[in-house]
């Protein structure tokens, strides 16, 4: 367990924070976003996929599907814009950083599991109904893409609040 931990879940959880640290200095937006944006992107690839690899009935079926998938991240996108007018401030960084310390310590197994789900579930859906086995493999696309990306990004450590303002950081430094 000591092996899965320092070799897989570490690394993982380093790389989330360092991913959420380059979004919020680049982006300036509040790291909470990454994630369904994130999201949003993965469906976008899959609507443009399953646009030309159906049509007529499966692909209405399909898009509609795609648009249900995405109306949380829609809805967590608009309310973030309207609560989070206040900015990126350290209260928020500082429940940020509990909540994502307490899932990191409560949700290690939960996180392995999807890990280990989303690395296998491609190799085991087999469907011989050509539409069903689109519609599956955009199913096990989706989940590889988006289920352990909002695990350890909920679990990473959240970047300093100064580190995405632009008054902050400029060119060239004088005094």
């Amino acid at each position: 367990m000591d092996w899965i931990n320092r070799y897989i879940d570490e690394p993982l959880l380093s790389g989330a924070a360092r991913t959420l640290r380059v979004w919020h200095v680049y982006t300036a937006q509040h790291p909470e976003r990454l994630e369904p944006v994130w999201n949003l992107a993965a469906l976008s690839f899959l609507a443009i996929a399953s646009r030309y690899n159906l049509s007529g009935q499966p692909l209405v079926l399909s898009l509609a599907a795609l648009l249900m998938l995405a109306l949380p991240s829609i809805w967590k996108l608009a309310s973030s814009a309207r609560v989070g007018r206040g900015g990126y401030d350290a209260r928020r960084y500082k429940s940020l950083r509990a909540r994502a310390i307490s899932k990191r310590e409560a949700e290690w197994s939960l996180r392995m599991t999807v890990l280990f789900a989303s690395a296998g579930l491609p190799f085991v859906t087999r469907i011989d109904d050509p539409i069903g086995s689109a519609f599956m493999a955009g199913a096990c696309i989706w989940f590889v893409l988006t289920a352990p990306v909002k695990f350890y990004l909920e679990a990473a450590e959240p970047p300093a609040p100064d580190e995405g303002d632009r008054t902050h950081q400029g060119i060239l430094q004088f005094g």
